[in-house]
């Protein structure tokens, strides 16, 4: 068994246990912390604060988050419920009366929109049959109305705003080692961005995505490191982490341009075709296959993945802004938020 089921037999076992049957398991004795640091105490074995919460930032920050979205989102509820009431345009109307009537009377999905969406996601041509078109169409007009409605709260609470008084979770900060890892941006640009990233993930292919378009946007304020983190189970990421190492060695420009291309075709991350990647990138073939013969950069590779692993990371791609931990592929909103927070200090 696992060591990770024993925990789980453990909290079980704990939760439904009879409060009034005497056994000889672990007594568990909550006391008021003293305010030293120490979470608990086993004869004279100590376990600090620090060490409780090293490896699970990250998940209470997602429980908080869980927590905060719920309130959020009831909240704009009830401020939206109590505008419809207090218009007198809404009079004798139910909430989804005065919606259709008043916010999102003119929404349409034009064949620019349509083309546009099936463009984006790349959806060939001979799959769209008339469900998916409806389909298609369902999720527009949905994000259109999600648009509208925004739009309309903003209008009616103006400068004002909405005043909250419930603070959204922070991320979790973390120090981050990334000396000696390819970089791009200024060395001392007031922003940076560690990527922990596997060349076989689909998710990191759009993540990479995503950072080009920060990139553009930031241009020198943003720095942008990149960490390996190929993941066990795919066969091929952690020849194509030696394979862009060994590019960065000859140059770290080409570093970046293998970057591009690995994430640009994932189903050519076989040994002979990153071989050939280096020729058409213009790299020394001679060294570059000797580096990646000998896997010369697994050291690189294995410290890599101890680095994500003590900072938290549990899946890619995985991204610190600043040193705050944010997990997934998110949108370019998401990061551009922290970033702005981070260049307006």
């Amino acid at each position: 068994m696992k060591m990770k089921s024993l925990f789980c037999l453990l909290i079980s076992s704990m939760i439904f246990v009879s409060c009034s049957k005497a056994t000889s398991e672990a007594q568990y004795k909550y006391r008021k912390s003293a305010g030293d640091g120490v979470a608990a105490k086993v004869g004279d074995i100590t376990i600090t604060d620090q060490e409780l919460m090293n490896e699970i930032q990250g998940e209470l920050f997602d429980a908080e988050m869980k927590i905060f979205e719920i309130k959020f989102n009831k909240l704009n509820e009830l401020v939206i419920d109590k505008l419809i009431k207090k218009d007198p345009k809404g009079a004798g109307l139910t909430a989804d009366q005065y919606f259709d009537k008043f916010i999102a009377s003119d929404i349409k999905i034009s064949s620019k929109d349509f083309n546009a969406f099936v463009e984006e996601k790349k959806i060939p041509a001979n799959q769209i049959n008339d469900q998916v078109k409806v389909k298609i169409e369902n999720y527009l007009v949905m994000q259109k109305k999600d648009e509208a409605i925004k739009n309309w709260l903003g209008e009616k609470t103006g400068k004002s705003g909405i005043e909250v008084f419930f603070q959204k979770p922070e991320r979790p900060t973390y120090e981050v080692n990334i000396e000696g890892s390819p970089f791009m941006g200024k060395a001392d640009a007031k922003v940076t961005i560690v990527e922990f990233s596997d060349f076989q993930c689909p998710y990191c292919a759009e993540g990479s995505k995503v950072i080009k378009k920060l990139k553009a946007k930031y241009g020198d304020k943003l720095k942008v490191v990149m960490k390996q983190f190929p993941l066990p189970f795919h066969t091929q990421a952690k020849k194509a982490s030696l394979a862009a190492l060994c590019a960065n060695e000859q140059n770290t420009g080409a570093f970046w341009k293998m970057h591009d291309q690995l994430f640009a075709d994932q189903s050519k991350l076989a040994e002979d075709q990153l071989k050939e990647l280096a020729v058409k990138l213009g790299l020394n073939a001679e060294q570059f296959n000797k580096c990646l013969d000998e896997n010369k950069h697994i050291a690189t590779v294995e410290k890599d993945i101890q680095d994500g692993k003590s900072v938290g990371v549990k899946s890619t791609p995985t991204f610190f802004v600043n040193g705050k931990l944010v997990a997934g592929a998110l949108p370019v909103e998401a990061f551009s938020e922290l970033i702005d927070q981070e260049l307006s200090l």
